[in-house]
């Protein structure tokens, strides 16, 4: 895809919290994943980390519960649990202000809460260990139930309701608070928020081991698997059955106890390191920027020197509280942050060189521009553990036992794939290159030392747009407000599912920034229209969020809740995040920004049409190679070549007048324009990404990822003045998670099912909005979740295996 556009998604490792972050609109070069730092542990069943993982972490009882599965000895347990208790005893009583009637919110009854969402409102970083010490030991206790369940008869072999669904619906406590601690840590990540994060995020890991290796736990869940075919269950049954199997031996639950150990203490090493490599990037992102004048700002929108001066405004705000930024920024008007909505659109209209470069320069060193913040140290930890991991699976590579739970299966078959569109690419990148060069020496009158360099690509490429088609992608802006193109997915939304939003404007978000909807359907029976999910929007690039754009959920769609349970407990609460650099009074957003949010909204919608019976088949707990599909698909009603939306909702900001035809002719002739550059700087770092996962061997000494990194992209010819869009020391898809490590390449696995998916709205009677198609699209794409192989869901839509050559046609390069 995570993989195109955009994306994260759950699935293979017995539990996390899901992220989904955005690739470039159709044009599989993933933007920025929302860096996710770690894993939330083993909760329900397997909900990996799309994009970034969000560690949580450590509580004392899952320290315990580890030792214990480790096989140490009883009185090194009560030495823990003694200390144990000392220490949760403390932390529960500074957190809940005991004595003072302040219980912990987090571990308080929400159903009084609008749509029983958090109440975000009373949430410090201090309640996260003390409730995290509670959810986790109620996890435990759920699962101990379930190994010492007996079927009301101790010789009949376990059953899939008392083992399979109760393993579904353990947990929920800790899911609840997991999905509230990975958000944190992705949208307000502040320094208090961050030492928690890095405390807790080992200590989850091994409570997720324990829970995967408790005694007797794996042999019901094998128990049930072996005669799966034999008890009369349905389909979605079995697959779950499968799926959970999977889950536990992926994780090692069939291992020796000695390799248990092992796999244990690998996994919190892990955790801690990825943890840490987010954490570097993210304080880089926050620290550094780039003080201008109102001189530097030539060339440059007004709508670009609006968001520079919001950002250094944002700035002075986080000077007066914290000592973090960049020198001379208490009296700068403009900055130029790594934020990617100011960065890459400096790079694209600022005619200076120099600022370009020392933009760029920061803006590719993001994890290595400080000494104290070493990523590549870390990556290197990072990628000899995982090749050991591998090796206690029995395989050869980390890449070997990825591949094992995707569609394509295999490395090599990703390497066809990728390597097929980089020939394609790097042909169609040196004529690119050819008429910027031809550019530059006969109409811009600039000599460029060293020539096209990777700063001046961008600067260069939008002239020659601009000179060739006669399409300013400044000119499309103030069609595009913010306000406009959510209008515009939202009326998607209901064409296509007959999806209704209403802004709730008196339901607090956990940030002011945030906006929380109501989203409903028709009743079949034609009655009152029925609640289908809560969906909340974070647009705005900020101070203590990540970069990048992403999907997550507070809570997973559902209809295997305990017997009791309140209903509101199985809609599904969605939240999209986005970094839009906010302007003071209409923000707009570039094309490219317009098809992020439709991106993030195809990702909101596949949690939010979910339609599974057990939470470890819903929503976007799919394979990797298939979570893409449904974000990439839904930024095709926003193109050019199908112009309907955009004439309909792109309208001009201060006059409300639609996009002249003209403009959208003139967008659809320049579209396949740097095709070649954006597809480049996508395949390059997913070639790069499977070839370092692909080691068998990583030395006794250091590995030396830059020169690893050298070596690869002159054996694949890397063309001249284009670089990865993602380098290793900030690849977050990579290192901040191992969601994507060894499968960046998902984009564009899913790049080619959303581009014939979408042919077959284009070959329908209806159009893009054929009802027949739609309701298809629904059930199968967005709905189904995991609840069948997603090879086959594709059939079932499409009546066929996919055709690469949408795919290719779409992007220039057939």
């Amino acid at each position: 895809m995570q993989f195109s556009s955009a994306a994260l998604l759950r699935a293979a490792s017995v539990g996390s919290t899901v992220f989904f972050a955005r690739a470039f609109a159709g044009r599989t070069t993933p933007r920025a994943v929302p860096s996710l730092s770690a894993a939330v542990p083993s909760l329900s069943g397997a909900r990996a980390a799309i994009g970034r993982r969000v560690f949580v972490a450590p509580s004392s009882s899952s320290s315990i519960l580890a030792m214990a599965a480790s096989g140490s000895s009883a009185s090194a347990v009560e030495e823990e649990k003694s200390r144990s208790a000392a220490t949760t005893a403390a932390a529960t009583t500074s957190a809940t202000g005991e004595g003072k009637d302040d219980p912990n919110p987090l571990l308080s009854d929400w159903s009084s809460e609008p749509y029983h969402l958090p109440p975000f409102r009373l949430i410090e970083p201090s309640h996260f260990r003390p409730a995290f010490d509670v959810a986790m030991e109620r996890h435990m206790s759920d699962l101990k139930s379930i190994v010492e369940s007996n079927d009301d008869d101790d010789d009949s072999p376990p059953t899939f309701e008392s083992v399979i669904a109760a393993h579904d619906r353990a947990g929920s406590l800790l899911s609840k608070i997991s999905s509230v601690f990975g958000n944190y840590c992705s949208s307000l990540n502040t320094d208090e928020m961050k030492a928690v994060q890095s405390e807790m995020s080992p200590v989850l890991s091994r409570h997720g081991s324990a829970a995967v290796t408790l005694p007797g736990l794996f042999e019901r869940i094998d128990a049930v698997y072996r005669n799966r075919n034999d008890s009369g269950l349905d389909d979605e049954q079995i697959r779950l059955v499968e799926r959970v199997h999977l889950d536990f031996t992926r994780q090692g639950a069939d291992f020796t106890d000695e390799r248990k150990e092992e796999y244990a203490e690998i996994e919190a090493e892990l955790a801690a390191l990825q943890t840490s490599f987010m954490q570097n990037v993210m304080t880089d992102e926050e620290t550094w920027c780039m003080t201008l004048g109102e001189e530097d700002l030539v060339g440059c929108p007004d709508s670009l020197i609006e968001a520079s001066k919001s950002a250094a405004e944002d700035r002075r705000k986080k000077k007066k509280t914290t000592t973090t930024g960049g020198e001379g920024e208490e009296d700068a008007a403009y900055v130029i942050t790594l934020s990617r909505s100011l960065v890459e659109p400096f790079l694209t209209f600022s005619s200076r060189r120099d600022l370009r470069e020392t933009a760029w320069e920061a803006w590719t060193k993001r994890g290595e521009l400080h000494p104290e913040r070493d990523n590549l140290a870390i990556a290197a930890k990072i990628l000899k553990l995982r090749k050991r991991q591998a090796n206690l699976h029995g395989c050869a590579t980390f890449s070997e036992y990825q591949c094992k739970d995707t569609m394509a299966g295999t490395p090599e078959r990703v390497m066809e794939l990728l390597e097929d569109v980089w020939v394609r690419a790097k042909e169609a990148a040196d004529r690119e290159r050819e008429a910027l060069e031809k550019f530059v020496e006969e109409e811009s009158g600039d000599e460029l030392e060293g020539g096209i360099r990777p700063w001046d690509w961008r600067y260069y490429a939008e002239r020659v747009r601009v000179a060739r088609y006669s399409f300013d992608e400044s000119a499309l802006k103030p069609y595009l407000s913010l306000d406009a193109v959510s209008n515009a997915v939202m009326s998607v939304s209901n064409k296509l599912f007959g999806l209704t939003y209403v802004k709730r404007d008196d339901v607090e978000g956990y940030h002011p920034d945030v906006n929380v909807y109501e989203v409903t359907e028709k009743s079949e029976d034609g009655g009152s229209d029925k609640l289908r999910a809560v969906f909340l929007t974070d647009n705005y690039a900020r101070p203590y969020k990540s970069s990048g754009a992403w999907m997550s959920e507070f809570r997973s769609q559902t209809r295997n809740l305990p017997d009791g349970a309140d209903g509101m407990e199985s809609i599904p609460v969605v939240v999209n995040n986005n970094n839009f650099a906010k302007a003071a009074d209409s923000t707009l957003l570039s094309f490219d920004d317009a098809k992020t949010l439709f991106h993030e909204c195809g990702h909101g919608h596949h949690g939010m049409l979910s339609d599974a019976t057990y939470s470890r088949l819903s929503s976007t707990s799919v394979l990797r190679d298939f979570v893409e599909l449904p974000s990439q698909l839904l930024e095709r009603w926003f193109d050019a070549d199908a112009p309907e939306v955009l004439k309909e909702h792109a309208r001009h900001y201060e006059t409300n007048e639609p996009v002249p035809d003209e403009l959208l002719a003139k967008l659809k002739n320049a579209r396949s324009f740097n095709q070649g550059f954006d597809t480049i700087e996508y395949t390059a770092c997913a070639l790069l990404d499977m070839a370092i996962h692909s080691l068998d061997d990583y030395g006794d000494d250091d590995f030396d990822i830059s020169a690893f990194e050298e070596r690869e992209l002159e054996r694949l010819g890397m063309p001249q003045g284009i670089v990865m869009r993602h380098r290793p020391a900030h690849f977050a898809h990579l290192f901040a998670s191992q969601y994507y490590a060894s499968c960046y390449y998902v984009y564009l696995w899913a790049e080619v099912l959303d581009a014939d998916a979408f042919g077959a709205f284009e070959e329908a009677p209806g159009g893009i909005f054929d009802p027949e198609v739609a309701s298809m699209a629904r059930r199968y794409i967005y709905g189904a979740g995991n609840t069948e192989a997603p090879d086959e869901l594709f059939r079932k839509f499409r009546g066929r295996d996919p055709d690469v050559r949408f795919m290719l046609e779409k992007k220039g390069l057939a």
